[in-house]
């Protein structure tokens, strides 16, 4: 895939969030990881892409075509897409099962019967089988997050946006979540991944994104940025994640 950001506003109230991001990936992209420091805009450059905000000014192309700048386009694109967050968001009064087969049918219009079989082939595919008539509360965290990747990946999504999906997770659980994100990326799942998680995203990405106060600092290969950062931001940046790693 090819992203592509030209001058991006979003603001809340008198805040931006977004304060002209610009950049571009190459055509071959398939995982673009989002980093920078906290407050930077990544959870919101991220949720933009995926279509979830509208941004003030600016365009976002994918692919060469140009995301839609009203809440009436923008919607239908989002349904294109599957988006996880740190939170989890699973339905705590329905299990597993019915976590990822609902949307489904209320959003998609799948068939009851189709949409079980998939939901139950995708908790199959995450580990979860055996799970699937567990409501949230009993399950770990890193089963959680798993359901929620399962119920992402279910209406097979052109694109899977995730953002900090390890946060709130201790670092089996990370692991886990880690591992089942590298074998989706493996299998050619396009991914936008927001994340503190540099170890992870040094295997993963193919091209980074790095943010901060809004903009864009930097935009390269996964390769260049992690061996040759150009700002000094970045460099400081890495070097004060990794003398902790």
């Amino acid at each position: 895939m090819k992203l592509e950001a030209r001058g991006v506003v979003k603001a809340y109230g008198i805040h931006r969030a977004l304060d002209g991001a610009t950049f571009q990936t190459e055509s071959d992209a398939r995982v673009v990881t989002l980093l920078g420091p906290s407050g930077g805009g990544k959870s919101t450059l991220l949720r933009v892409l995926g279509c979830l905000l509208v941004p003030e000014a600016g365009q976002v192309l994918m692919d060469g075509t140009q995301l839609p700048n009203n809440e009436v386009g923008a919607l239908r694109e989002r349904r294109k897409n599957g988006f996880v967050f740190q939170g989890y968001n699973l339905f705590p009064h329905l299990t597993a099962l019915e976590n990822v087969a609902l949307p489904l049918r209320a959003v998609h219009g799948v068939s009851a019967a189709q949409a079980e079989a998939r939901a139950r082939e995708m908790l199959d595919r995450l580990g979860l089988i055996g799970h699937e008539m567990k409501h949230p509360a009993e399950l770990s965290g890193g089963q959680q997050q798993r359901a929620a990747i399962a119920r992402a990946l279910a209406p097979k999504p052109r694109l899977l946006l995730l953002d900090e999906p390890t946060s709130a997770l201790d670092p089996v659980m990370t692991g886990e979540v880690l591992d089942v994100i590298r074998e989706l990326a493996e299998n050619g799942q396009q991914i936008v991944l927001a994340t503190h998680e540099i170890s992870f995203a040094r295997k993963v990405a193919d091209w980074v994104v790095f943010l901060a106060q809004g903009q864009v600092q930097e935009s390269s290969t996964a390769e260049d940025f992690f061996t040759r950062p150009q700002t000094a931001l970045a460099q400081q940046y890495l070097e004060g994640l990794a003398k902790y790693r």
